[in-house]
């Protein structure tokens, strides 16, 4: 089992920036997809922007691309958000996930990182 730990997340204004992180510890593969998905105040959780573990290929919801960077430190073990031109409908509980391979669905999770854009 692997341990996901998000951190970086706080109150930014709108047009701010922040930079999310994601620790993983515990048992870990090289062949992985890390991800980062959020759940704002009554809504589902929603997919925000995906990486293979070698930062080769990365894909975006369609509302925050050319805002959001995702990227990784495999020797670190660590998975990065970065947000840029924040805007208030970013408000949300972000979490970082994980998946083995070609799996479908994202086996492991991390606690959540709140994040809150104030307008």
């Amino acid at each position: 089992q692997v341990k996901l730990v998000e951190s970086g997340g706080g109150l930014v204004q709108a047009g701010g920036s922040l930079r999310l992180s994601c620790a993983a510890s515990g048992r870990t593969f090289s062949y992985v997809s890390m991800g980062w998905f959020r759940q704002a105040p009554g809504k589902d959780r929603e997919f925000v922007a995906g990486v293979t573990w070698g930062g080769k290929h990365t894909r975006y919801a369609e509302s925050v691309k050319g805002r959001f960077a995702i990227s990784s430190d495999d020797a670190k073990n660590t998975v990065y958000l970065q947000m840029n031109d924040l805007k208030p409908e970013d408000t949300g509980v972000y979490y970082c996930a994980r998946k083995i391979g070609p799996a479908v669905d994202w086996g492991s999770w991390g606690q959540g990182t709140q994040v809150t854009v104030s307008s």
